[in-house]
């Protein structure tokens, strides 16, 4: 169900004349768009056109050649390398496939993070990594398993719960559902719909997924040709004229969205 645009909310995050390349090819060129406080914000696009690069771009993870990024409305570009290694804190990354170390068992996995930034006793970081576990719904058994042991949807868990070590403030999601069925998936949503809701996350999520941009997101962004094609509320999307967006949201895969 859509919910009401977050509009009046601060910038948790923004991109302005963003462009991003390999070699001679520029995959994103002049792209603008801004994900607000508290709100998720879905990001869709044809294959190719540049998605997940733009989430690790945002993330911090491949370098830009223009633009300028903002964090809580302080340009990332200006900040100290101290500053900066802080501000990366503030944010956790879930992968499509979650990433896991399959050396490390789940408990192990989350406390990574943890062992890396922080300093605190192993006792203490032994108990947060647990209710990470609780928090993302794993029972409390998947502590001690390692990622070749779990299931997809497990796996995706386990990873969230890695990505929320931290206490981040914003949260990258590069297409949490895919691989998952139907049903896990819708779980998958609802979950990240609850934490947004009681930790006050702002989430930007690659998606594919019909599904996922009506249970969880409350704007879409689209991407085309590593520009801005359109940015708005599912309502505004499924009225939008351009060529793909109407055959994303009105094609023969789009019938759960009628109505």
């Amino acid at each position: 169900m859509e919910t009401a645009p977050k509009q009046d909310t601060p910038s948790a995050m923004s991109v302005n004349d963003l462009a991003v390349g390999f070699g001679d090819v520029m995959v994103i060129d002049g792209l603008s768009f801004e994900l607000r406080s508290g709100e998720i914000l879905g990001l869709i696009g044809p294959s190719g056109s540049g998605k997940t690069v733009t989430m690790r771009a945002m993330a911090g993870l491949i370098p830009h050649r223009r633009g300028d990024i903002s964090i809580f409305g302080r340009p990332f570009s200006a900040l100290s390398m101290r500053d900066r290694e802080l501000i990366r804190r503030d944010w956790g990354v879930l992968f499509q496939q979650g990433a896991l170390f399959s050396s490390l068992n789940v408990l192990e996995n989350i406390e990574f993070p943890m062992r890396e930034h922080l300093d605190m006793s192993p006792k203490l970081r032994r108990e947060i990594a647990r209710m990470k576990i609780d928090l993302v719904g794993l029972p409390a058994d998947a502590a001690y398993t390692y990622p070749t042991q779990l299931s997809g949807g497990m796996i995706k868990r386990a990873a969230l719960a890695r990505s929320l070590a931290l206490d981040p403030k914003i949260l990258f999601l590069d297409e949490p559902t895919a691989g998952l069925d139907p049903i896990g998936a819708g779980k998958f949503d609802e979950l990240i719909v609850t934490l947004s809701n009681t930790l006050g996350l702002s989430v930007l999520m690659v998606t594919h997924d019909l599904d996922s941009l009506e249970v969880a997101c409350d704007r879409i962004v689209a991407l085309a040709d590593g520009k801005l094609l359109k940015a708005g509320t599912l309502t505004e999307m499924r009225a939008a004229t351009e060529p793909w967006l109407r055959d994303y949201f009105h094609g023969p895969r789009a019938h759960n969205l009628e109505g």
